[in-house]
C-alpha cells in the first residue's frame, strides 16, 4: 500500500512540471539551423524581425510574414509563393529554449482533408 501511495505522489509531482521557455528572447535576431535533404545535412540561416522572416538557404532568399499567436507560437506565410505548396501557412511552436537556441516543431497551419497531419521538429541557434 505504501508503494502505491509513493508512486501516486511521484506521478502527481512530475505531472505538474513545466519546462521554462523564454520565447521572447527569440522573437527577433539572426539564426542558423540544420536540415537534411536526401541524406545530406545542410545549414540554413534566417533573420527574424517582429513581422518578417527572411530565409537564406542553398543560395536562395525567401521572405515570409510572421504573425505571433502568443510568445511561443507563430504563423509563417510566404509573401511571394512560387508554387501552390508555398501558399500554405506554417504553424511554428517553440518547445524548449536554452541560452542561445530553441527547439521547435512545425506543421501546416490548416490541416489538409484526407491527409494525415505531419509534424516536424528542429533546432535553431541564435547567432546575433
Amino acid at each position: 500500500m505504501r508503494l502505491y501511495y509513493s508512486l501516486f505522489v511521484l506521478l502527481l509531482l512530475s505531472s505538474c512540471y513545466n519546462v521554462e521557455r523564454n520565447c521572447k528572447d527569440f522573437k527577433t535576431g539572426t539564426f542558423k539551423f540544420k536540415y537534411t535533404i536526401d541524406g545530406v545535412e545542410k545549414t540554413g540561416k534566417f533573420i527574424r524581425t517582429g513581422d518578417l522572416n527572411i530565409d537564406m538557404y542553398e543560395g536562395k532568399v525567401d521572405t515570409s510574414s510572421v504573425r505571433w499567436i502568443n510568445d511561443c507560437e507563430f504563423i509563417l506565410k510566404k509573401i511571394n509563393p512560387k508554387t501552390n505548396a508555398d501558399k500554405d501557412a506554417i504553424h511554428m511552436k517553440i518547445l524548449t529554449t536554452s541560452n542561445n537556441s530553441y527547439t521547435f516543431e512545425y506543421k501546416l497551419a490548416v490541416k489538409k482533408p484526407n491527409r494525415p497531419q505531419r509534424t516536424e521538429k528542429g533546432t535553431a541557434t541564435k547567432i546575433d
